[in-house]
Parts: C-alpha cells; structure tokens; sequence
C-alpha cells in the first residue's frame, strides 16, 4: 500500500515535466517561426541612397495656428532619425508658412519681392528650430542658407553640402532659393537635383493625393502612383507648376505622404506602398 502511495505522487510529477517541456517545445517554435519574418524587416535594406525631404513651415505648427509646436517638431525629428540610422543620407528645404509667407493676407499691400524675402527669413529661423530638435537627441546637422547670414547659419555652398550629406550630416536648406517670386518647392527641386537625391519627399498632413480633397469628401479615392503630366493637367497640387515641371525634367521621382502618420517616412524610404509616387 505504502509503495502504491509513494509511486503515484512520482507518476504525476512525471506527467507534469513532460507537459512542461511540451510546452516549451512548443513555444521556442513558435519564436523560430516569427524570427525570420521579424528579421527580415530589421535587415531590410533602404530603396533610397540620398533623399531629399520637403517640410512646410505649417507642418511645424502642430494643432496650433502660428509659430513652432515643440512636441510636433520633436515628433518630425524622431521620424527623420529613425531614417538616418538606416544610413540614408538626408537633406532637408524648409517652409515658413507658420511665421510668414510672401503671398499671405497680411502681405498683401507689401511689395512682392520685400514680402517673399521676409518669406525667407522666417525659413531660416525654422531651419534653426529644426537643427536645435536635432542637436537635443544627437543627430548631426547643418543648416546652409541661400541668404548670407553669416553670423547665424553658413552660406549655401554645394560641394561643402555634398560632404555633409556624405559624412552622414543632415542638412537643412533655408531660404528658399534666395530669389524671391520663387516658392520653397522650387527650392526643394532645385536642391534635389543639385544634391543628386534619388527621390523627393513632400511631407504634408494626408497621406498621399487624392482626388478631391479627403477631409471635406469622404469619398475621394488615393493615387498610388501619378505621372508628372497627370499632376499638372488635373491639378493636383502636389507641387508648384515650376517645381513639377523641373522634377519631371530631371527624371526626379517626388513622393507625397503624411509627416503625421507614425513610420511613414520610413516605409517611403524602404520601398513599401506609403503614399503616392509621382514619376514620368
């Protein structure tokens, strides 16, 4: 009896263990078979060697209706170094729609030139605000504007920004072009083409071109992909005549996506259906 008594304790402690180890078994498969899928999205490579990002000065303003929004602009920057430390190489044109612009209401009875100047000014202390984000989670950059502002930012010089892109710098482009009457999209294909970029990304608030606007229909559908002479006879928006019009001429691909949307800007740049792609 007493045998009987001890025998059966040790049976079910048998059972046990080898549920157990069924169970591990069972799991460490189950980790064997994520794995490889999990790995490889972390070693997939970048489509894009060189990129050139376009940001509005509105993109900077968040939910509020002037000035920079730390918490968005902390928000862009974390988005622009989670690209970088794939080894993309990065430049930026910055906007300045949030402080001033040329063809805003409250320029309307200014001089056209002295109002797109001012323009101007406002893109370069954007510049800086962006730069400042960077510098505070360790991303290098420089800042480079078509202004001479010597005692503020360096002047643009192309094979010095050439050799910041290519020691892993980012660099952020102020001013516009320095002429005025010409738009900071202009400026983003003009540096594009200058820098040798393989795409253009235009950082908006939707995800892509629609083809109406999305927030008042509903129903209006994305494109996935456009031609350069789709854009400018639809109207589409994307950019301004000029910018569309030297891209196209140049062969330069430009990309529309939301810079709100977590991830986007990577997805863009790995390969992956984000957006809407504008090409020949």
């Amino acid at each position: 009896m007493a045998d009987t008594l001890e025998k059966q304790p040790l049976a079910d402690k048998a059972a046990a263990g080898q549920s157990l180890t069924e169970k591990a078994l069972t799991t460490a498969q189950s980790i064997a078979d994520k794995a490889p899928a999990e790995q490889s999205m972390a070693e997939k490579a970048p489509a894009y060697k060189r990129i050139l990002l376009k940001l509005s000065g509105e993109a900077l303003m968040g939910d509020d209706n002037y000035g920079i929004n730390r918490d968005t602009i902390q928000r862009i920057v974390a988005e622009v170094a989670e690209v970088a430390a794939l080894g993309v190489e990065i430049a930026v044109v910055i906007g300045g729609g949030n402080i001033f612009r040329g063809v805003a209401p409250g320029a309307s009875h200014m001089d056209r030139a002295t109002a797109d100047y001012m323009g101007m000014l406002a893109t370069v202390m954007n510049a800086l605000a962006l730069q400042d984000a960077m510098r505070r989670v360790n991303v290098v950059s420089r800042v480079q504007s078509a202004l001479n502002i010597e005692q503020v930012v360096e002047s643009y010089i192309r094979g010095k920004a050439m050799r910041y892109l290519e020691e892993g710098k980012i660099v952020i482009f102020a001013a516009g072009t320095g002429n005025p009457f010409f738009t900071t999209d202009t400026a983003a294909a003009l540096r594009g083409m200058e820098m040798n970029v393989e795409l253009v990304l235009k950082a908006t608030k939707v995800d892509g071109v629609y083809t109406d606007d999305p927030n008042t229909h509903p129903e209006a559908m994305r494109y996935k992909e456009l031609t350069f002479d789709e854009a400018i006879i639809k109207n589409l928006r994307v950019m301004d005549a000029t910018a569309l019009t030297l891209c196209r001429d140049q062969k330069l691909p430009i990309n529309v996506f939301s810079i709100f949307k977590p991830h986007a800007l990577k997805r863009v740049v790995l390969g992956e259906d984000e957006g809407t792609m504008v090409h020949i």
